[in-house]
């Protein structure tokens, strides 16, 4: 789909880049993010841009109306998604804790029944996969990730939680989560990480994840679990489960 250019009222453009969820997709959606990013300060019809916010499959920047002409800028915005379609995304490569003890996990069983596979096989499967972080939403850090093996598709809780635990690791339809915060959820629960994805404290990047990010999970049993929530707590950093960067 070639580009289309979207007013999100008087201060915001939407750059959309097509329909479809699918890693190809976001990758243009990440490709222009950055081109947006390293541009800002040298050229000047983009210096009234003071964020961007990728999505599946658009990018919103928002701007200051009072900096700069709108117009120009989003003319600017659609000839750079326009020449930079094919681009190679560098992010973050995470290797994750999960445990997947029967409290952490009630809906292993629900899944297991759905796809017709054993616990073995749906936690092998979880961990051979490759997830890349589209976009986080819904509560802060909570990051919508990609890859889920079609084997694994599942569709959401009949009827959502009141309480999903924080630190809950859940998948529904061809997505893969996890809930940062306690919160209600539809989501089915297949583990615990003691990984805190959002903390306040990292003022510069709350948020562990970011899209373009790739996740993989490794699994634990529940002492290792409970030994590196209070490592955590006590400060063990977030670059620990840091790999290397994903392409």
């Amino acid at each position: 789909m070639t580009p289309r250019l979207l007013p999100l009222g008087d201060s915001a453009w939407t750059v959309e880049f097509g329909h479809a969820i699918d890693a190809a997709t976001n990758a243009r959606v990440m490709g222009l993010a950055g081109r947006v990013a390293a541009a800002r300060q040298n050229d000047p019809l983009l210096a009234p841009v003071t964020d961007v916010v990728p999505t599946f499959r658009s990018l919103t920047v928002h701007f200051d109306p009072w900096a700069g002409d709108a117009t120009a800028l989003g003319r600017q915005l659609l000839s750079m998604a326009q020449e930079g379609q094919q681009t190679t995304v560098q992010g973050r490569q995470w290797q994750l804790p999960v445990c997947f003890d029967d409290d952490f996990a009630p809906d292993l069983p629900r899944v297991c029944e759905l796809k017709q596979l054993s616990r073995s096989e749906v936690i092998s499967q979880l961990l051979g996969a490759a997830f890349r972080v589209y976009m986080l939403g819904f509560q802060p850090g909570f990051p919508y990730m990609g890859g889920l093996p079609p084997t694994l598709v599942t569709p959401r809780l009949p009827s959502p939680r009141q309480k999903v635990p924080a630190k809950s690791v859940a998948i529904a339809l061809d997505m893969c989560s996890v809930y940062p915060w306690e919160s209600p959820g539809g989501w089915n629960l297949l583990g615990r990480t003691p990984v805190v994805l959002f903390d306040p404290a990292q003022t510069e990047q709350p948020a562990m994840l970011a899209a373009g990010d790739e996740v993989r999970w490794t699994a634990v049993d529940r002492a290792t679990h409970d030994r590196l929530a209070r490592e955590i707590a006590n400060g063990l950093p977030r670059e620990t489960f840091l790999k290397e960067s994903a392409t």
